[in-house]
């Protein structure tokens, strides 16, 4: 379906024009949601086209005419595509909540005028970035993305949300150091930054060179992708946004970063020299991740503790470099991006209802919102692996490919995985628990923490507030009546929770076109000659092509 590959584009242009004129139309809020549900309503489609295009091979589009690898070129193939369908689909749904929340709020957590094209240029970066045949193109899309992020997880300009988005940005600018900088080495050593080219080029170097920018790139993408050391930054940044900002920016931002880990791992580097270490640091992020979230008392940073800790199943499926392992992982990826924005727009919900996030000032929220206890208990188990949902399938498609790679610490990462699972269950609950059916605060019952992050200056007045006018998390609840929670909120949010029980009813053709996937990233051949002219193949140069096995299919290019 090469005729289709004008579609390949939308998903980039549409939000980025859209952003433009929602900038232009800042005084017109209303028209500036429209503006923004009907370019994210048109990039799905087009993603969808492309993913039922991609089946029959890769999507290669040359910007601006120039043919690769002179020029730009996107490139839509199975993996990119499925990133590209789910996350517009959950764009979509956190754009309907955040236009609930505003519509309510009269846009005082998220101002219109500058939430709609930051939202849309956010949404063309993350396109951008899984569509990129290139290095340096992709490096562009990650900074389209962070750049918006930046305003995003500041909005409202409080002091906690500033202090949260420097550290955001001070790590991100860190990464994006080292990304940049692994680029300039790599276009030293290979004198391109495409990556087909690369795929040809880099087997040529000295294996030393390609160690260190194997590294390089592992670390950027790394802080990125909140892996573990490299992930503290996630849990004091994300909880201080507003709820829609925080969902989209759990369930994409990091899968941007573990997407950009595959494609290099695979297309790249398919010897696998640092799996073992990429198994380490899965582990270790499964571990910390999830022993964070078990100590938390306040939802939104057991929440993204959760997060974390997720990363580290996505990292195990990709370092068995199996394509039994590299399709569990895509499945997970796909899971995970919907059911952990889904959590965050329920605990949004949460918050808005309750009168706060700590475990301590609410209870019995299952009376009065019963709907919201059902929207939160279906991603908490899908979240954990309780079957039949698809975090069960996913995990026990990653189980299942740790066991038949047979390696101890293959066999160790499927008892962490377990273990995780157990505690991300124990978490979830404890909270659970706590926030919907404990009984309710009152005036003589327990008081409000008195250590650690939740803890309240000391001294309450009777009106509820401390010495320097502060509400404590325990009397803000006495004093508080719960808000009515708007209907197109707990439509969109159910509408997610849904769709993360649909990947469940789909698993099975879902988890064939991940296999598919996984086979085209151990076998490069199809990408590279999908993306590079007949004459880019040569130079004068031989290259190995790995093929299923990883080692077997040799393809001996020939200067023409």
């Amino acid at each position: 379906m090469g005729y289709l590959s004008w579609v390949v584009p939308i998903p980039v242009i549409v939000p980025l024009f859209a952003a433009g004129l929602a900038l232009a139309l800042w005084k017109h809020g209303r028209l500036q949601g429209v503006i923004s549900l009907v370019a994210l309503s048109v990039s799905l489609v087009a993603s969808v086209t492309l993913l039922v295009a991609a089946d029959d091979g890769p999507l290669v589009l040359d910007v601006g005419g120039w043919a690769t690898p002179v020029g730009i070129g996107l490139v839509a193939d199975r993996l990119s595509t499925l990133m590209l369908s789910v996350s517009f689909a959950v764009t979509l749904c956190v754009l309907v909540y955040s236009l609930a929340q505003g519509l309510e709020d009269d846009d005082a957590e998220t101002p219109v005028a500058i939430f709609h094209p930051t939202y849309l240029v956010l949404t063309a970066g993350v396109a951008d970035a899984f569509l990129s045949g290139d290095l340096f193109n992709l490096f562009v899309g990650f900074e389209i993305l962070l750049a918006a992020s930046y305003v995003l997880i500041t909005l409202g300009g409080t002091g906690e949300r500033v202090r949260a988005g420097t550290i955001y940005v001070v790590v991100s600018l860190l990464s994006s150091l080292l990304f940049l900088t692994a680029i300039a080495m790599t276009y030293a050593a290979t004198g391109t930054v495409n990556l087909a080219q690369l795929a040809l080029r880099l087997g040529d170097l000295d294996p030393g060179v390609q160690l260190t920018l194997q590294v390089m790139l592992l670390l950027a993408f790394g802080i990125k992708a909140a892996i573990f050391p490299l992930s503290a930054w996630l849990p004091d940044s994300y909880p201080t946004a507003p709820a829609p900002v925080t969902a989209v920016f759990a369930g994409l931002l990091t899968k941007v970063g573990v997407y950009a880990i595959i494609r290099t791992q695979t297309l790249l580097f398919p010897d696998g020299r640092l799996d073992e270490v990429l198994m380490i640091a899965a582990l270790a992020t499964m571990l910390v991740g999830i022993l964070g979230a078990v100590a938390q008392n306040d939802i939104k940073r057991l929440v993204s503790f959760t997060l974390v800790s997720h990363i580290g199943f996505m990292l195990f499926g990709i370092a068995l470099s199996s394509e039994a392992g590299l399709g569990a992982a895509i499945f997970y990826v796909a899971h995970h991006i919907t059911v952990q924005t889904a959590l965050f727009l329920v605990v949004g919900l949460v918050e808005r209802h309750g009168g706060t996030t700590s475990l301590d000032g609410l209870g019995a929220l299952a009376k009065g919102a019963p709907l919201l206890a059902i929207l939160f208990f279906v991603p908490a188990m899908n979240l954990a692996g309780i079957p039949p949902f698809s975090g069960f399938l996913g995990k026990v498609g990653l189980f299942e490919a740790g066991i038949a790679d047979g390696g101890p610490l293959a066999y160790v990462l499927v008892a962490g995985g377990a273990v995780t699972s157990l505690l991300t269950l124990y978490a979830l609950v404890k909270a659970w628990n706590k926030a919907f059916w404990q009984p309710a605060k009152t005036a003589e019952g327990d008081a409000a923490p008195t250590s650690g992050a939740d803890a309240a200056p000391a001294g309450p007045t009777q009106d509820g507030t401390t010495q320097d006018g502060t509400t404590t998390a325990a009397t803000a609840v006495l004093t508080r009546t719960p808000q009515r929670l708007p209907a197109a909120m707990v439509v969109s949010t159910t509408v997610l929770v849904s769709f993360g029980i649909g990947l469940a009813v789909v698993a099975g053709p879902l988890f064939g076109y991940t296999d598919r996937a996984a086979e085209l990233l151990r076998d490069r051949t199809q990408y590279i000659v999908s993306v590079l002219p007949d004459g880019e193949r040569g130079e004068g140069q031989s290259a190995e092509i790995a093929g299923t096995d990883g080692d077997s299919a040799v393809t001996e290019v020939e200067e023409p």
